[in-house]
C-alpha cells in the first residue's frame, strides 16, 4: 500500500470521530425541529381560540346588561366599545396583531386587561395545582415502582386496583362527596374543613398561612386522588418492560441488592414515559383543573375560565384558552428537549 493510498483512506474513510460529530450535530437539528413545531402549534392555538368561542350561543353585550331594558343605541355603543361591530375578519386581524405583542384584549365583564386578570389569578392556581402536582407525582412514582417490582403481590393488586378506581372517578363528583362528608358532616361526624374559597378573611401572618392551608386540603386531596393513578400505572408499565432486560440480570449476578438494582439501574431507564407524563402534567398545572376549582370556589384560572365562559366574555375566554394550551405545548416541547439527555438515541 502506497503513501497516497493510505492518505486517501484516511481522508475518505470514516474516522473514529465521525459518529461523535454526527451525534453532536444531530441535537441542534432536533432542537430546531421541536422549537419550530411548538411555534406552529402556538399559532394554530391562537387561530383556534378566536374562532372556537364564537360558536358559543349568546350575546355577550346583552349578558353584560344583566337583563335590564337597554335601548338599541346603548347596545350599539357597547358593541362599538368592544369592537363587536367590526367584520369578523377585522376582529381576527386585530386580535392576532395584539396577541403577538402580549395584549390579549380587555375583559367585557371586568373592564380590565385580560393579562391583568390572568396575572391576578395565576398564583392561586399554582398554589393549588402545584401542591397537588408534587404530591401525586411523588406518590405515583413511588407506588408504581413498588408495584412493578413486586408484581402480582397483594400490594400490587391493591395499588393498581385503587389507582384504576380513583382515576375513573370524575373529579367534580369526588370533590362534592368530600364536601358532603368532611365539610358539611354526616350524622355524628362534624364538618372539619371549609366548603370552599381560599381563605376565611380577617387572618394575618402565620394564622393566615394556616387558614389558606386549611382551605387547601380538600381540593388538593381531590386532585391527588384522581391524578396519582395515571403516574402510577405509567411508571409500573415502563418498569415492567425493563425488568426482563439482561443488564438487570447481570447486576443481580454481581451481588447487588434488589433495592440498588431497582434504584440505580431499572428506574432511571424506565423513566422516559414517566418524564413525558410529568411535563404534560406540569403544563396542566398552569391551566389548573376547571371543575375542581369551580366546585371548591377556588379563585384561580380554572374558576375564572368557567366564569368567563358563562357570559361569554370572549377576550377573557380566548386569553385563558391560549395560556392553557401554550403551557401544555411549552412543557411538552421541554420534555422533548430533555429526552436526548436521558437517552441519546432519541436525537439521532
Amino acid at each position: 500500500m502506497t503513501a497516497d493510498t493510505t492518505t486517501a483512506l484516511v481522508e475518505d474513510g470514516p474516522t473514529a470521530a465521525g459518529p461523535r460529530v454526527r451525534r453532536r450535530s444531530a441535537y441542534p437539528r432536533y432542537l430546531a425541529g421541536k422549537v419550530a413545531g411548538a411555534a406552529v402549534s402556538l399559532l394554530a392555538v391562537l387561530v383556534t381560540s378566536f374562532f372556537l368561542f364564537r360558536l358559543i350561543p349568546g350575546d355577550p353585550v346583552k349578558t353584560m346588561t344583566g337583563g335590564r331594558q337597554v335601548s338599541a343605541e346603548q347596545l350599539a355603543a357597547y358593541r362599538e366599545e368592544f369592537g363587536l361591530d367590526l367584520p369578523l375578519w377585522r376582529q381576527f386581524t386585530d386580535y392576532c396583531g395584539k396577541a403577538l405583542t402580549g395584549d390579549l384584549g380587555t375583559s367585557y365583564q371586568f373592564r380590565t386587561p385580560v393579562v391583568d386578570k390572568i396575572t391576578e389569578a395565576l398564583p392561586n392556581t399554582l398554589l393549588l395545582t402545584g401542591t397537588a402536582f408534587v404530591l401525586y407525582t411523588v406518590l405515583g412514582i413511588f407506588l408504581g415502582t413498588r408495584s412493578a417490582w413486586k408484581r402480582g403481590g397483594l400490594g400490587d393488586r391493591v395499588n393498581t386496583g385503587l389507582a384504576l378506581t380513583l382515576y375513573s372517578i370524575p373529579s367534580f363528583w369526588l370533590g362534592l362527596l368530600l364536601i358532603v362528608v368532611l365539610s358539611v358532616g354526616i350524622g355524628p361526624l362534624p364538618g372539619l374543613f371549609p366548603t370552599g374559597g381560599m381563605e376565611s378573611g380577617g387572618e394575618e401572618g402565620f394564622a393566615h398561612v394556616l387558614d389558606v392551608a386549611h382551605h387547601l386540603v380538600l381540593p388538593v386531596v381531590t386532585l391527588v386522588a384522581v391524578e396519582y393513578g395515571q403516574t402510577l400505572l405509567v411508571t409500573r408499565s415502563a418498569l415492567l418492560d425493563e425488568m426482563g432486560s439482561d443488564y438487570l440480570t447481570t447486576a443481580r449476578a454481581k451481588g447487588l441488592r434488589d433495592d440498588l438494582v431497582r434504584r440505580r439501574h431499572a428506574v432511571p431507564n424506565a423513566l422516559l414515559p414517566t418524564v413525558t407524563l410529568i411535563f404534560i402534567n406540569l403544563g396542566r398545572t398552569v391551566a389548573g383543573v376547571i371543575l375542581v376549582e369551580t366546585v371548591f370556589s377556588w379563585p384561580g384560572l380554572g374558576g375564572l375560565f368557567y366564569q368567563a365562559l358563562s357570559v361569554p366574555d370572549l377576550p377573557l375566554v380566548q386569553g385563558l384558552f391560549f395560556v392553557f394550551a401554550a403551557a401544555v405545548i411549552l412543557m411538552n416541547t421541554l420534555a422533548d428537549l430533555v429526552y436526548p439527555l436521558l437517552d441519546p438515541r432519541v436525537a439521532r
